[in-house]
């Protein structure tokens, strides 16, 4: 994409109503716009991060074994009656009328309507286990929005909802749930810590919250320094002790917001050289909670034996619009973002530093050119601005690499290339540069 003929709309102050990094950075880089109080459109830039964020979710969902649909978000009041969730959830579910007065709301969630689903479309224990998900936008009505998408009123989710016979077979879907987490956590860059939680208006019994470090972070965390996050390769998510053991593997370390942090238990368990007290943003939050739904909403299968049984379900939600500002929390310096490559919105960044200089403007619409028909994807900056401001907004959006070329480096043969991460440079041949960064 060139620079000249994108949309990003940078600010050079931050803006005095963010609080938070990366509410003043996704401002600042055109990322976003508020729109109303806990409400943002999304700008090419931030949608480019929020669909690659949202493809990894995908991906590893699928290779867990869920299957994706797509939910609306007005939903009937009639099936949160039956749950007993319509008035118990509270201000935060935003109630409205249809023209005929008939009772909706936006979702802020979709316990109800996945399970009235799956119970008119199954009716044997043959049909089950089954997991269903789908991405898509809650409203949640925030008495105090703030810190932009990290808490608005309207967020992308993804929530999925497992189906199973019986409770063991229920605690092997949320087992696998549990490891597709941290899969889709360390593909973005990021280290989630699962911590036991509360169950909250969800309700159930067993429950994990998945954190990621970063001074700004709601919430105080303590934990084992030697917690596991990453998944051994070998991990088959059929294999029913396998996929337990390695949970209780990681859960058997200490890790605990302030909710259910217990000081002594912190000190008997943990030597103090592994001892770590910081702050987490939530990114993920699962939870089994049995037959919860299925009884009030009358979702049985017929059971081996003709009887009729209650499905055991769970439910597992990740923060898709959330991890965006979420990464950026834990991924900047005082020039700006620093996005891990997964989901940059875009690989590399060219700079050229004489725009209308007839060599050097051929030499960048060749790097260009043959970078993008390798399939990398290249903010081309284009324009004739100074050397200063573009050299700041490269580091300001952050992208892993910048390739920056101009006559004098085009005289030698090579090009200035930035790793934005650890901002190491080094002058690449131009002959080997689409072989560098390919």
């Amino acid at each position: 994409m060139r620079l000249s003929q994108y949309f990003m709309p940078i600010l050079r102050d931050d803006p005095k109503e963010a609080e938070i990094v990366s509410h003043k950075l996704m401002l600042r880089t055109g990322m976003i716009r508020q729109e109303a109080a806990g409400s943002y459109s999304w700008l090419p830039m931030g949608l480019k991060v929020l669909r690659k964020i949202e493809q990894i979710v995908r991906e590893e969902q699928n290779r867990a074994g869920a299957i994706e649909v797509l939910m609306p978000t007005i939903q009937p009041a009639d099936l949160w009656r039956k749950s007993g969730r319509y008035d118990a959830y509270g201000k935060e579910m935003l109630r409205i009328k249809d023209r005929h007065d008939r009772d909706m709301l936006f979702g802020p969630t979709n316990e109800e309507m996945i399970t009235d689903i799956f119970r008119q479309g199954v009716q044997s224990y043959r049909d089950l286990p089954r997991n269903l998900y789908h991405i898509q936008w809650k409203f949640r009505d925030e008495v105090r929005p703030r810190f932009g998408v990290m808490r608005g009123r309207e967020f992308l989710m993804k929530d999925a909802y497992s189906f199973d016979l019986t409770v063991e077979a229920g605690k092997h879907s949320y087992n696998k749930m549990f490891v597709s987490y941290l899969r889709t956590y360390a593909r973005m860059g990021l280290k989630a810590i699962p911590m036991r939680a509360e169950t909250g208006p969800i309700g159930g019994n067993d429950s994990h919250e998945f954190l990621i470090l970063a001074e700004t972070g709601e919430s105080a965390v303590f934990f084992d320094a030697d917690v596991v996050t990453k998944v051994p390769d070998a991990i088959q998510y059929d294999d029913v002790a396998q996929v337990a053991d390695f949970v209780g593997q990681v859960t058997a370390a200490y890790a605990a917001t302030e909710e259910k942090h217990d000081a002594n238990d912190f000190e008997a368990r943990v030597p103090e050289a592994r001892r770590v007290k910081g702050r987490g943003i939530e990114v993920g939050h699962i939870f089994f909670f049995g037959t919860k739904y299925s009884e009030p909403l009358e979702c049985f299968v017929q059971g081996p034996d003709a009887q009729k049984v209650a499905v055991q379900s769970g439910s597992y939600g990740i923060g898709v619009s959330r991890l965006v500002a979420a990464i950026i929390e834990a991924s900047h310096d005082d020039a700006g973002i620093i996005w891990p490559e997964a989901v940059a919105p875009f690989k590399v960044g060219l700079i050229n530093l004489k725009s209308g200089d007839a060599e050097t403007d051929a030499a960048c619409e060749k790097i260009y050119g043959e970078l993008t028909a390798r399939g990398v994807e290249v903010l081309y900056d284009d324009k004739d601005d100074r050397a200063g401001a573009k050299f700041a907004a490269m580091d300001l959006i952050g992208l892993p690499w910048q390739v920056i070329l101009g006559p004098r480096g085009l005289k030698d043969g090579v090009a200035e290339v930035k790793n934005r991460a650890t901002g190491e440079r080094q002058n690449v041949p131009l002959a080997d540069l689409v072989k560098f960064l390919g």
